[in-house]
């Protein structure tokens, strides 16, 4: 519609997932576009009412994928450039540095790590004496251990825990009403009947912060399934934990403890 299209740093993850949730797939499709606009290599041939020659195209695969690196929250959208071939090609030249800025500039967490191993394979490299050796990559370490800790930890507002026990008796098995943000395959299953809810969903106070001690359930026989603990994230919902279960016998298996 001409507008510019507004992520979650800008109006919040709550409202973006809602819009995203709201907008048309292309029909008989998977994707939900958002945008089309000349790539920025046509500026010259803009300002010189000349037409551009190469578009970027962006959109989303049935979801806005979630990730999370320490503190760092992501959605991943794709993009699609169109148009000539040698104008692809010439931007193919620069802009895969380009684009790696882009994402380590987003991801404080992954840019310490890549310059972290780049330091210690520069250090390999070298071949100083084996006390340097050791000093550096030590320093390395803490480096990298710094990076997570900060990343985890910054800005980081405490609260008292929620203390709730939930002793479920299970539902009766309902294919999963919310696509997933954070495990694609399991949307896939649910399309095709393979997945569905064993218990829940359960009300808890949005103001508290909670950690999760034990989840547990019990079955007769388990022949090859994964299952999981999610929670409703806006209009979708996000896999918390995960455990994939081969031939077992019968008794009680922790979701989260091993």
């Amino acid at each position: 519609n001409g507008k510019v299209f507004e992520g979650p740093d800008r109006i919040g993850v709550n409202a973006f997932l809602h819009k995203v949730f709201n907008m048309k797939k292309i029909p008989d499709t998977n994707i939900i576009p958002y945008r089309l606009k000349a790539n920025s290599s046509q500026k010259k041939r803009i300002d010189n009412k000349e037409p551009a020659l190469l578009f970027n195209f962006n959109f989303f695969d049935v979801v806005p994928e979630y990730h999370r690196v320490g503190s760092t929250e992501m959605f991943v959208a794709f993009e699609l450039q169109i148009g000539l071939e040698a104008e692809v090609s010439g931007l193919r030249e620069d802009h895969l540095a380009y684009e790696e800025g882009r994402i380590l500039k987003a991801q404080p967490l992954l840019k310490e790590y890549k310059k972290a191993v780049e330091d210690a394979n520069d250090v390999k490299s070298s071949t100083p004496p084996s006390s340097l050796m050791e000093k550096s990559e030590d320093q390395n370490d803490l480096k990298l251990i710094s990076s997570v800790l900060e990343g985890n930890f910054a800005n980081w507002k405490y609260q008292e825990l929620g203390k709730k026990e939930i002793n479920g008796e299970g539902t009766v098995p309902l294919s999963p009403g919310r696509l997933c943000l954070n495990n694609k395959r399991l949307n896939i299953w649910a399309n095709q009947n393979k997945a569905v809810i064993l218990d829940g969903p359960f009300e808890l106070d949005p103001s508290h912060r909670y950690s999760v001690d034990l989840t547990s359930f019990k079955m007769k026989h388990i022949v090859g399934i994964s299952v999981g603990l999610f929670a409703h994230f806006g209009p979708y919902m996000v896999q918390i934990s995960a455990l994939f279960l081969g031939i077992k016998r019968a008794k009680e298996v922790s979701l989260i403890k091993p």
